[in-house]
């Protein structure tokens, strides 16, 4: 059910755009007023979510290990996955963050005759990380409706994305590449039981609501007809702050896809998608594991009165005695004549 609510979500996103911008007319609203909200949005969630994570304290070293840990001068550690300095730690950031190293090293677990049985996962890396540099390619490819002149990185990956030359208008790998990793995303959810069973309407509505933006995109570009030049006019306009509707029109297919964009981008704070700022501020990967060097005390402690138990045993020795309880201090000559008179 997770699966159809989230797809009906979507597709009434859809259908709110469509009836908007192409029945209603209301292009100012779903090409101005939005987009601007969106951004908004996105940027204040983002900033708050990132400081409510930074200023969240974290007493004691919890860095994810997975290698020797650094001890004696002649005994070898795993810099990478148990760093015990600043350096160490950049290193395994930057694997981390550009290359996914601890998905790729990522192992699945099954019943086989039986028994547990540990195998590679590598097809889920290989589409995370051909997913997530698609994504990234494609809206470095996007700033050509939004600079002008058209600045070289652009140009040159533009080039280097469409160099197989298949089509017109030229066919862009990274989009054939982004639409197979989401769909393979999306699939494994579904397929595997264990997967769908953990599954929430919110993980499928992210998977649906990009690819909606992907299919809608490659409608735009390889189906239907939309007048670039006016999408540039109104993009241009977005973004020095002088927006304003074309005269000619756009097609209510470049208004879906803008508002599914608006919706991610407000979303996106919220969502399980801020893994992408929080990555930074995990204590699990960005702390050293020098716990052997360095006593960390939790800083928020404050003074607490304790009774020792040598006080506990002064105050309560006389009857620890008489009810035959060992101590580490007899009693007093004295005391203990008395205890027997008592008796």
């Amino acid at each position: 059910m997770a699966v159809w609510y989230s797809l009906i979500a979507v597709l009434a996103l859809v259908l709110i755009a469509f009836l908007g911008a192409g029945v209603l007319g209301l292009q100012v609203v779903f090409g101005v007023l939005l987009p601007y909200a969106a951004i908004l949005l996105f940027i204040v969630g983002f900033i708050y979510r990132v400081v409510d994570w930074a200023r969240s304290p974290v007493p004691f070293r919890i860095p994810t290990t997975a290698g020797q840990q650094y001890t004696l001068p002649w005994i070898k550690s795993d810099q990478l996955d148990n760093p015990h300095n600043t350096w160490g730690v950049v290193k395994r950031m930057v694997l981390e963050i550009l290359f996914f190293r601890s998905l790729f090293r990522n192992t699945k677990t099954e019943l086989q005759d039986g028994k547990l049985a540990y195998g590679s996962s590598k097809w889920l890396w290989l589409a995370g990380i051909a997913f997530h540099y698609s994504f990234l390619i494609i809206v470095i490819r996007h700033l050509r409706f939004f600079t002008e002149p058209l600045p070289a990185l652009v140009h040159h990956i533009e080039v280097v994305d469409s160099i197989l030359q298949i089509g017109v208008p030229v066919l862009y790998q990274t989009d054939v590449l982004f639409l197979a990793a989401v769909s393979y995303l999306f699939l494994r959810r579904v397929v595997i039981p264990q997967l769908r069973y953990i599954s929430l309407p919110a993980d499928y509505f992210a998977l649906f609501l990009i690819l909606g933006i992907g299919v809608s995109g490659v409608v735009m570009r390889y189906f239907t007809k939309v007048d670039v030049m006016s999408v540039k006019v109104l993009t241009m306009g977005l973004a020095t702050f002088r927006p304003h509707i074309p005269e000619d029109p756009i097609g209510v297919a470049f208004y879906i896809h803008l508002f599914l964009v608006c919706i991610l981008l407000a979303y996106f704070p919220f969502s399980k998608l801020m893994h992408m700022g929080g990555v930074f501020l995990s204590p699990t990967r960005n702390l050293a594991n020098n716990n052997r060097m360095k006593r960390h005390v939790n800083p928020w402690n404050y003074p607490v009165k304790v009774h020792k138990y040598e006080a506990y045993e002064d105050e309560f020795r006389e009857h620890m005695v008489n009810a035959g309880l060992p101590v580490e201090k007899p009693l007093e000559r004295k005391t203990a004549e008395q205890a027997e008179h008592k008796e």
